[in-house]
C-alpha cells in the first residue's frame, strides 16, 4: 500500500460527500485503464510514494519487463522523506522485495516529469536496450499526466500505464489527509489542462462532468498544488 508521511490530525480536514464524489471523478479521470502486458522496459516515476516502488516490483516479478529505471531527485515535498534522492530510495525498496540488481536501472536527477522522460530514455540508450514498448509506472492520480507527457517527448515509444490498485477512500487512508490528496487530484487535472499549452504535453479531453468537478473543488479551496497560469 502507498506510503504517506502521518499528518497531524489538527492539519487534517475533512471532506463533504459532494466533495468526495467530485474527487472521485477526478480521480478514475486520472488513470488511463490500460490493460497491462509485456514491455521492454518501465519506468517508476519517483514522488513521494513508495507505492510506486513496490507496485514495479509486483510486475517485475510477474514477467512485465525485464528491467526498469527508477527515476527522481528530491524536491521540497520528498526531501525528507527520501533524503538520497526517490530514484535511490525506491531502488533500495525493489531490492528489498527481491528484484535483483541487473533488473534496476538509477536515474538520480530527474526533478520533473519530462525530466524523468528525458534522462530515463538516455539511460535506457546507453545501457544498450531497446524500447518499443515501455511500462510508466506511477502514482495513481499521475496517469494520465505521465502518459500525455511521454506521448510529446517520447511519441514513437507505445506507452502503458500501471499504478497501485488502489480506490480513491483508501489512497486517502494511506496518506493520512483528505484536503491534501484532493489538493493533488486537482492540481494534476490543471497540469493535464494547462501543459499542453506550454508543450509540455499532448492534449487530452476533459469530459464536462470531470471539469465541472475540478472547478467546483477549486471554488472550495482545494487549491494548495496549483501551478500560476
Amino acid at each position: 500500500m502507498s506510503q504517506g508521511a502521518p499528518v497531524p490530525e489538527h492539519q487534517q480536514r475533512r471532506i463533504s460527500d459532494e466533495q468526495f464524489r467530485d474527487a472521485t471523478l477526478i480521480w478514475n479521470y486520472h488513470q488511463m485503464g490500460h490493460e497491462l502486458r509485456s514491455c521492454s522496459a518501465a519506468i517508476g516515476l519517483g514522488s513521494h510514494d513508495l507505492g510506486v516502488a513496490t507496485t514495479a516490483t509486483d510486475l517485475y516479478h510477474a514477467g512485465f519487463f525485464p528491467v526498469v529505471v527508477f527515476s527522481g531527485g528530491n524536491s521540497p515535498t520528498t526531501r525528507a522523506r527520501f533524503p538520497r534522492g526517490e530514484a535511490v530510495h525506491y531502488r533500495e525498496h525493489a531490492l528489498s522485495l527481491g528484484v535483483p540488481d541487473r533488473a534496476i536501472l538509477v536515474e538520480p536527477k530527474a526533478a520533473n516529469t519530462g525530466q524523468n522522460i528525458t534522462l530515463s530514455r538516455e539511460l535506457l540508450v546507453e545501457a544498450g536496450i531497446q524500447v518499443q514498448s515501455l511500462l510508466l509506472i506511477s502514482k495513481p492520480y499521475m496517469e494520465r499526466r505521465s502518459y500525455a507527457t511521454c506521448r510529446k517527448l517520447w511519441p514513437e515509444v507505445e506507452v502503458v500505464c500501471a499504478s497501485e490498485p488502489l480506490e480513491l477512500d483508501d489512497y486517502i487512508k494511506s496518506i493520512g489527509d483528505e484536503k491534501l490528496v484532493v489538493d493533488m487530484l486537482v492540481g494534476d487535472l490543471q497540469r493535464v489542462i494547462e501543459y499542453p499549452k506550454l508543450g509540455f504535453a499532448v492534449e487530452q479531453g476533459v469530459p464536462d462532468d470531470v471539469h465541472d468537478a475540478y472547478e467546483r473543488l477549486l471554488g472550495e479551496g482545494f487549491d494548495s498544488r496549483l501551478i500560476d497560469r
